[in-house]
């Protein structure tokens, strides 16, 4: 089974042959999205530093300038942009799966 049939599977039918073209034409562009998003979400993870310091973390706290201004550093905005991605992932999934319910589109 190729990838365009498997696709094809998650369309149901739809009432009319425009309707259904347009179902189609919506669910493979929120697939598409939600395909970028995701990738997105990777990267931005993959990106971001992990939170330990190694062992420097069994000392204790260190005050430094760095850790009183982590807010503005480019950790942070990792963190912002990973957030902000999962979060249209996850609302292109509930639209997603919003728009495979049958008496939306009329069938």
């Amino acid at each position: 089974m190729n990838l365009l049939s498997a696709l094809s599977n998650l369309f149901a039918p739809v009432s009319s042959d425009a309707m259904y073209v347009t179902y189609r034409t919506v669910s493979l562009i929120l697939i598409i999205a939600m395909g970028v998003a995701a990738l997105v979400s990777i990267v931005l993870v993959l990106l971001t530093p992990g939170n330990s310091q190694g062992i420097d973390a069994l000392g204790g706290s260190s005050e430094t300038f760095y850790s009183k201004n982590k807010g503005k550093s480019t950790e942070a905005k990792l963190k912002m942009w990973t957030m902000i991605s999962l979060i249209v992932l996850g609302v292109l999934a509930v639209i997603f799966f919003i728009l495979q319910i049958d008496g939306i589109w009329g069938a």
